[in-house]
């Protein structure tokens, strides 16, 4: 209920006579959509009527929606929610009634393996409609898994450079773009001058381009996006990122998502380099602070693969609130 003023309800009778606006009110208060709220005080005249009132609000009659769930919807969709959430159902009703039309007349379409956005269009001529918008709350509320529609999410295509195709070989992952198009364009110079391929020393036959997180959806797809030569379990793959809790995490998660299948190390000495140089041109007290909302949380699997005091410089830098950017490094350091 909310309140409201004898004047408000007045409003489009202002210019009936006073008996007429006296009945009016009566009126709604016999049929349940005004209560007068009695501490508002009468309005002196006879007879009074009180200056203000609650109005009710008004049940909505359903019974139409609930016949349309019980016996017009596909019987694949879950009906049990809806019909004790009858004002979502009125809410979410065109999308359920599409996906209903969708199951009654192209079911079969769900035999074949699409990807979201496809899916999401074919059903709710909105290619979007699963990722960002209200598809999986309403698969949901229908009693339906995202896998119920046999669709697979799609990565970004990912960004290598390779010089042979020779096996095995050393792969260095790099997180951020500015440092693969530096190390690219390094290996491309020193191919041209010396037939060499080293990075701080160490020889690498290809570069991928991590996308930060990226790395982690890619490498879903690992077996589709690259060539044969890269898939090579031979190969030793190595990961170069920002020295801070996120490119920390992004390397851990990688590791355990890979793991039985390849070893990810990381290039101990591209990290060693990024601290050497830090020292060197501006200190501890002037690297940048380390965002706020990133997630601290990183196991110690990182630090294992650096003697001790590597690990307690690292652990130095982030326990400060600091971070160093992989891009402290730039074609004249590789």
């Amino acid at each position: 209920m909310k309140r409201i003023s004898l004047e408000a309800l007045l409003h489009t009778h202002r210019n009936d006579t006073y008996e007429q606006q006296y009945q009016y009110i009566l009126a709604l208060i016999s049929e349940g959509r005004i209560k007068p709220l009695k501490a508002s005080g009468t309005n002196g005249k006879h007879p009074a009527l009180y200056y203000e009132y609650w109005q009710i609000e008004q049940k909505k009659d359903y019974s139409s929606f609930e016949e349309e769930l019980k016996y017009q919807l596909h019987p694949m969709i879950s009906i049990d929610y809806y019909l004790t959430h009858l004002k979502n159902y009125e809410q979410d009703r065109q999308w359920i009634i599409r996906l209903s039309e969708y199951l009654k007349n192209s079911r079969e379409k769900l035999d074949y393996t699409e990807s979201a956005n496809e899916r999401s269009f074919e059903i709710w001529s909105h290619e979007k409609f699963l990722s960002r918008g209200q598809g999986k709350r309403i698969l949901k509320n229908c009693g339906l898994e995202e896998e119920f529609l046999n669709i697979y999410q799609t990565t970004e295509p990912m960004a290598y450079y390779s010089r042979t195709r020779q096996v095995p070989q050393n792969i260095l992952i790099l997180e951020n773009k500015d440092t693969f198009y530096s190390i690219r364009r390094h290996l491309m110079e020193e191919s041209s001058n010396k037939n060499v391929r080293r990075i701080l020393g160490m020889e690498f036959e290809t570069l991928i381009y991590g996308a930060g997180k990226g790395i982690l959806r890619s490498f879903l797809d690992f077996d589709l996006c690259v060539e044969a030569y890269m898939k090579d379990e031979k190969n030793r793959i190595y990961y170069f990122g920002d020295l801070d809790y996120e490119g920390i995490g992004i390397y851990e998660s990688l590791v355990q998502m890979v793991s039985g299948r390849w070893d990810i190390l990381p290039f101990v000495r591209a990290y060693q380099a990024m601290l050497e140089k830090a020292d060197k041109t501006c200190g501890m007290e002037k690297l940048p602070d380390t965002k706020e909302q990133q997630n601290r949380n990183i196991r110690e699997e990182f630090f294992t693969h650096f003697p001790v005091e590597i690990v307690n410089k690292m652990k130095a830098v982030l326990e400060s609130g600091k971070y160093i950017p992989q891009e402290i490094l730039n074609i004249a350091d590789f």
